[in-house]
């Protein structure tokens, strides 16, 4: 019933001329012939075509990671002298590649706009731009990107052999939104994430036409074939087979994140999240779903300062067991991070202001283990006490019963009742030991 898993990385022909008409682009996968792993590999092939079909798009590619599929489809679109427009509200490590790495290693310049903003998108287009470049949530401010309308701008200011193309980032909502039918280009994935769902296996995508997946697989200029970040074909096996129940587990990563949403909107909590009424993309949001996913999985909390949102993440994974500090998503315990300080901190001061990424920024990627109303329960009474009842508890370890120095670990898949029984001594894990006086 599974696809089996091909682990050579190299492939036998039967006729000697054979290799010479691979090498020439004359044979290929779509005709059965495989060369080497880091071109085509029949099981990551495999996987790459149902995203693909996941993604509505002609085809797709599998690579090592999120990042190498952002790269590869970027180099692929633009040279030396080149320009893209870019979303101002995006992850850190694609801020990074943007400003930094193809600046100064490729030549290809970015200016970064709000991505809400048409005017100043299409201001920030020049004769050389080839690429608009979006999240479809921003990470982590959740900016709802309208790709109908960049598909438009994008269109607009294309010429006759010079078109410039949408690049998506879906990562934050597979399922939720489709953004070839919305009229992007190219689509990325981080499979690390929802796809993956367990934290455990790293992988990216590039869903786009035939022709350019072919591009990148180019002998001669394909990012991907000649920079090498292949999948493991026993990785792309394992993300294949999540695939049947990644919608039910995006539909309950959303159910809650509404959930949760709703209960700190009633506790007075600045919270955002664009399934709320209140989000300023909530009605264009709506235009854009697949009916029945919802409206993603990840919220954000803004508690006004570094040192609160430390206290509340400490508090509710500590003290209530209510999820990790951690980075990434899509996991199935909910995952904390301060993102000023964490997957955003490549951005400057002024860059994290002109994106709306405060200090104070609690980014949440909702889980989906324990009770609901149990979670629910967590959320509030650590939400109370790090904005109001801090200071009375200040004397209490963050882990309950536990002296100076020690903390149980934080307990994961609660509503299974699972118990933790080992100690770690003081000097160890000082992430989880860190007491409320500390903060």
């Amino acid at each position: 019933m599974n696809a089996s898993v091909e682990n050579s990385v190299t492939y036998t022909v039967l006729a000697a001329d054979t290799l010479p008409q691979i090498f020439g682009g004359e044979l290929g996968p779509d005709k059965g012939c495989f060369l080497y792993g880091r071109s085509f590999s029949p099981t990551v092939r495999n996987l790459a075509r149902q995203v693909a079909a996941l993604e509505a798009t002609e085809a797709a590619y599998c690579c090592a990671s999120g990042m190498a599929a952002i790269s590869a489809a970027l180099l692929n679109l633009c040279n030396t002298g080149d320009h893209i427009v870019a979303s101002q509200a995006v992850y850190g490590g694609t801020h990074a590649l943007l400003k930094q790495f193809l600046s100064q290693k490729c030549g290809i310049h970015t200016t970064f706009v709000d991505i809400a903003d048409a005017d100043a998108v299409a201001a920030a287009i020049t004769p050389r731009t080839r690429v608009i470049y979006t999240e479809s949530l921003s990470n982590p401010t959740l900016v709802v990107a309208d790709i109908p309308a960049l598909t438009r701008s994008a269109a607009a200011h294309s010429v006759l052999g010079q078109k410039i193309s949408l690049v998506v980032d879906n990562t934050f909502s597979p399922m939720v939104m489709t953004p070839a039918l919305l009229g992007a280009d190219v689509v990325v994935h981080s499979l690390t994430k929802f796809f993956s769902g367990a934290s455990d296996v790293m992988g990216g995508v590039v869903c786009s036409s035939a022709a350019f997946v072919a591009g990148l697989m180019d002998l001669h200029t394909g990012p991907l074939m000649l920079l090498g970040p292949a999948m493991d074909p026993r990785v792309a096996s394992d993300l294949s087979l999540r695939l049947p129940h990644l919608g039910l587990r995006i539909a309950e990563h959303s159910r809650r994140a509404l959930a949760f949403a709703h209960r700190l909107q009633a506790l007075g909590a600045q919270v955002s999240y664009p399934g709320l009424p209140g989000h300023p993309q909530h009605e264009l949001l709506k235009r854009l779903v697949n009916p029945g996913y919802g409206f993603g999985g990840l919220l954000t909390i803004n508690v006004g300062s570094l040192a609160v949102a430390n206290a509340l993440m400490e508090r509710l994974q500590n003290h209530e067991k209510f999820g990790f500090m951690a980075v990434s998503l899509g996991y199935h315990d909910t995952l904390m991070s301060a993102s000023a300080a964490s997957t955003s901190s490549e951005l400057s001061d002024t860059e994290l202001a002109g994106a709306g990424i405060q200090a104070g920024l609690v980014r949440m990627s909702v889980g989906l283990t324990g009770a609901l109303e149990q979670r629910l329960a967590q959320l509030e009474a650590a939400w109370r006490w790090a904005i109001g009842g801090r200071s009375a508890a200040a004397a209490e370890p963050m882990a309950r019963g536990e002296g100076v120095g020690k903390a149980k670990r934080a307990r994961s898949w609660q509503s299974m009742a699972s118990e933790m029984s080992e100690e770690t001594e003081g000097g160890q894990e000082a992430g989880v030991r860190q007491q409320v006086g500390e903060v």
